[in-house]
């Protein structure tokens, strides 16, 4: 397969994913070519007509807000290093992409539910099991509703993918069963005497793809000559983006783009999807995406471990751990920030 480098688009296109719910086979492949051709050319693209209703985004809306609205000292008891599998209450500051800069936001996290006496928790795997949830009326039901619908959207733009690569069906898809795929609530707050303040540094998601609800401007994405191109709210759309795994799994036809969130004069609320692979899943270009005598120019990646490292480098409770030995890095751990198209542009600098 012959590598693409995302070009120097100044916009991103939208994408109407109907089809991919239908049983129009003809309509289907032509919307895997559409999600073949943004992930090669710019790695980033809106995905309308996705099927989550706006009653489950409405709730998910206000269960949100309900949350960041509470004292601080409520949310910290949820936070997220007290728990053993990264869930709960992120307050500003705990982490950092880019460790030369604070980000301004909180967050909470949760990601795939699993029961504690799946073999997974049991065997004490790095980010499975329980989600943490706040106690209030109707969060968990409203919030997981919407994780569950977004999931599925999720492994409807991975059957595309197949097919756009014209891999056999379930080749990607069989390897995110049960994935620790991470949701999170990011409230940006409202202040209106910074002008130009870092939201969330640059950088790419560890993950495949993410998918991003947003409620209002500030995503911010690199183009292929290294220039930041404004990704305008849209309401009706969800925003989708390579990750780490794809651009490994596709030897680099796929690019992880490198984004950021300026800071607005507004309130803003975020929620991404990051659809991973299953932990234990080893992610290598795929040889039936490797033209006669091309070499991979990716070694082979530990899926779960990969995000697993990725996380401990970036948050302050788990870099505290790592300090104090109460954890470890995955064996051949790779340095935060080593792929896609930012870390690119760095080494050529």
């Amino acid at each position: 397969m012959t590598t693409r480098q995302p070009t120097a688009f100044e916009s991103i296109p939208a994408i109407d994913i109907a089809p991919l719910f239908g049983s129009d086979t003809a309509a289907q492949q032509t919307t895997a070519q559409e999600l073949g051709r943004a992930a090669r050319d710019v790695g980033f693209f809106y995905v309308v007509n996705h099927g989550i209703s706006e009653t489950t985004q409405q709730a998910l809306f206000d269960q949100t807000k309900r949350f960041f609205d509470l004292p601080l000292r409520r949310k910290m008891d949820y936070y997220i290093g007290k728990s053993n599998n990264h869930r709960g209450y992120v307050p500003a500051g705990e982490e950092a992409p880019d460790p030369t800069k604070a980000d301004a936001k909180e967050a909470f996290d949760l990601s795939y539910e699993l029961p504690g006496n799946h073999p997974e928790v049991v065997a004490g795997t790095p980010m499975m099991g329980a989600n943490v949830w706040p106690d209030l009326d109707g969060f968990a039901d409203d919030v997981y509703a919407y994780y569950q619908a977004v999931f599925g959207v999720g492994q409807a733009l991975m059957r595309g993918f197949e097919t756009a690569l014209g891999l056999d069906p379930d080749a990607l898809l069989s390897q995110a069963t049960q994935p620790p795929s991470q949701l999170r609530l990011i409230h940006y707050p409202f202040d209106p005497n910074v002008t130009d303040a870092q939201g969330i540094g640059a950088h790419t998601d560890y993950e495949c793809f993410t998918l991003l609800r947003p409620t209002a401007p500030g995503l911010e994405v690199m183009n292929g000559a290294g220039e930041w191109v404004d990704v305008p709210y849209r309401e009706d759309a969800l925003v989708v983006n390579i990750g780490d795994m794809l651009e490994i799994w596709t030897n680099g036809a796929f690019v992880a783009t490198s984004h950021r969130v300026r800071k607005v004069k507004e309130e803003r609320y975020s929620f991404p999807l990051f659809f991973a692979a299953d932990y234990h899943t080893k992610v290598a270009p795929l040889p039936a995406l490797l033209a006669e005598h091309e070499k991979p120019k990716y070694g082979p990646l530990a899926a779960g471990d990969h995000l697993w490292a990725q996380t401990i480098q970036t948050f302050n409770y788990l870099k505290k751990r790592l300090a104090n030995g109460e954890i470890q890095l995955p064996e051949g751990a790779r340095g935060a920030g080593t792929l896609g198209q930012h870390a690119r542009h760095k080494d050529d600098a």
